[in-house]
């Protein structure tokens, strides 16, 4: 049992109990007051409840936590891939005006296989501001001479002509031929004997079947490839072309140091017809590019138009007519143009020669110091001089005596 003594002690300190809620009750009220009740609280001096609770300006608040995704924000971030650079382009080429042909405008036709394809695509690009020349190309892709059963180019060839009516044809044929050919009911193989008098027999009926029509004609040389062995095929086939043409009233255009390099290999990229660096040929080696298209053109634009009368052979003066001339009316004679022959160092007139042509003839040797600059002679020496070695030694000549004079001046 508790003792009185003990209920005595505790009653004298239940005051001191009750004034401690009271001072808790007040400190908790003032965590909730307003800001001036707090800024009241600053000017305020100690008291009692200092002992059991902080002041707001001495607490220490809690650290926060970060959000998970605040963190990922703030977290080392990863490096974004950086797109590849696109190669620089090259400025487009501005497109050729259309120009409306002339209703009497000449016709050229352009026949042949694919690389024929190519050919009028350049040259239809480099006549495209001549209102004079029209392009008509009347290729076959996939035929040649080899498979006349698929396509007979001696006997189109007549057609096309009567149809179209052409100032000029220009072919360019042959890079489909590297196949077998029945030759009287055998399969011979490219470039063997049989095959190649067939092969010679059939371009010879073309370029009669042209010849026979009256029409003037460029036969175009085939170019280099990037398999060596249809590049000495078509070495073989120009030959023959050459040798076609050149019998039939034709003219042969030899493209092939414009697509091969200086030792004659096959190249994929040259140089264009301003002497750019391009892109010539695709990348199967087989097929022309763009800019190999019109470098085909560049080859045949000038045998083209010289054969068309529209314009004269190089080294001839340009005949103009006179303003007010009728329209067909002979062109004036020109005037004779005296003219240096230019002159090779390969000459076989110059073998063993030891001047040049023109050349003014040497000054005359006389005096002693020319002697000795020009035509390396000493001359000799004098009697008594340092170099003189003759034995006995020579004396030298007594100087004649002239006699004195004296001028006298008479009064």
């Amino acid at each position: 049992m508790v003792s009185a003594a003990r209920i005595r002690v505790i009653l004298r300190r239940v005051p001191i109990l009750i004034l401690a809620i009271a001072v808790l009750a007040v400190s908790t009220a003032a965590v909730f007051h307003t800001p001036a009740v707090a800024q009241e609280e600053q000017r305020r001096g100690w008291s009692l409840r200092d002992l059991l609770f902080l002041r707001r300006s001495e607490r220490v608040e809690p650290p926060r936590l970060i959000q998970p995704r605040l963190m990922q924000r703030i977290g080392p971030r990863k490096p974004k891939a950086r797109k590849p650079r696109a190669a620089p382009r090259r400025p487009a080429e501005p497109a050729a005006p259309i120009v409306e042909k002339a209703p009497d405008a000449r016709t050229v036709l352009v026949v042949g296989d694919f690389m024929a394809s190519g050919l009028a695509e350049g040259l239809d690009t480099a006549f495209a501001e001549n209102t004079k020349i029209r392009i008509v190309v009347r290729s076959n892709g996939s035929s040649g001479f080899v498979r006349d059963d698929f396509y007979n180019w001696p006997e189109q060839i007549k057609s096309l002509i009567e149809t179209e009516k052409p100032a000029a044809v220009i072919v360019m044929l042959g890079s489909n031929d590297r196949q077998q050919m029945r030759v009287n009911g055998e399969r011979e193989q490219p470039r063997s004997e049989e095959w190649t008098k067939e092969y010679e027999r059939r371009t010879e009926a073309f370029g009669k079947a042209i010849a026979s029509a009256k029409v003037p004609y460029l036969w175009v040389g085939m170019p280099a490839f990037k398999a060596p062995k249809m590049t000495s095929d078509m070495l073989a086939f120009n030959e023959i072309y050459r040798s076609t043409a050149e019998s039939h009233g034709g003219e042969f255009i030899d493209i092939w140091d414009g697509f091969v390099d200086e030792e004659g290999a096959f190249v994929t990229s040259g140089p264009d017809i301003n002497g750019q660096p391009v892109r010539l040929r695709t990348d199967d080696g087989i097929r022309v590019s763009k800019a190999g298209k019109r470098k085909l053109a560049f080859y045949a634009e000038k045998p083209l138009l010289k054969i068309l009368g529209m314009t004269s052979p190089p080294g001839t003066p340009t005949a103009y007519a006179p303003a007010g001339a009728p329209v067909g009316a002979p062109a004036p004679t020109p005037m004779p143009v005296d003219r240096t022959v230019p002159m090779l160092l390969s000459d076989p007139a110059l073998d063993g020669g030891s001047e040049l042509l023109g050349a003014a003839a040497p000054a005359q040797v006389d005096g002693p110091g020319e002697k000795r600059v020009v035509g390396g002679k000493a001359s000799a020496a004098s009697p008594g001089r340092a170099d003189d070695f003759s034995w006995p030694p020579r004396k030298q000549p007594v100087a004649a005596t002239v006699p004195e004079t004296t001028t006298a001046i008479t009064p």
